[in-house]
């Protein structure tokens, strides 16, 4: 099968739609990635059909929580996931996304470049550093990450980047649920509470996998 035919039979499977010509730049983005990785290490996943579902499936999965004109910001990003099949697949989003270590933050400029992606920053900074910056502070929509940190430990890097109703996106793996049950407390003494919990399956491998909405918590507003 043919890497678009897995690419989009993969999204079908997840009713997951896409504008025209975006499957092609994302697996030009998958490609690009590749191609860098096999010099820079920038991710351990190095087959193609893996990738397909592992960073640009995976990546998307997150459509269906956005309305595609939000201001993103994407936390702890590595080699630009889900930040970049995002912005291909929305060009309408405005996306920070921000990782530490360099070299991931290198491939995501040349791809925004590559790729042609307006409304893409890549920053290199950590994520605790965001709140000491102007321009990052209290003014995006969505904070997301991808397994970056603990709930709590990213919730709290979240929060102060967060305008008073936006919300935070955490992708995590099948331990989801049950993440989010133990970090409740810390949760509720943060403002947060869960509004929202996504479970679904990749097509190819099966894996599980929990998508947490977080909220601060609003006068007579109530947990989930």
């Amino acid at each position: 099968m043919e890497p678009l035919e897995h690419l989009t039979g993969q999204l079908r499977h997840l009713s997951l739609e896409v504008p025209a010509g975006a499957t092609e730049k994302l697996l030009r983005l998958l490609d690009e990635l590749l191609r860098w990785n096999r010099t820079y290490n920038l991710t351990a996943i190095a087959n193609p059909v893996e990738g397909i579902e592992k960073h640009l499936v995976d990546s998307l999965t997150l459509l269906p929580l956005l309305t595609g004109d939000e201001r993103l910001l994407d936390l702890g990003s590595g080699g630009g996931f889900p930040g970049l099949p995002l912005k291909i697949a929305r060009p309408g989003l405005s996306i920070v996304s921000v990782d530490s270590v360099a070299k991931k933050i290198n491939f995501q400029r040349h791809a925004a470049r590559l790729l042609g992606l307006r409304g893409f920053e890549p920053l290199h900074a950590r994520a605790e550093s965001l709140p000491e910056r102007p321009g990052y502070t209290g003014g995006f929509d969505v904070v997301v990450s991808r397994a970056f940190a603990s709930l709590p430990f990213f919730a709290s890097l979240a929060l102060p980047c967060l305008q008073p109703r936006g919300r935070i996106l955490a992708m995590k793996g099948a331990e989801g649920e049950r993440e989010l049950a133990e970090a409740e407390s810390e949760l509720t003494a943060l403002g947060l509470f869960c509004t929202e919990l996504r479970q679904l399956r990749l097509p190819a491998s099966g894996a599980l996998r929990c998508l947490l909405v977080l909220q601060r918590r609003q006068a007579g507003q109530h947990k989930m």
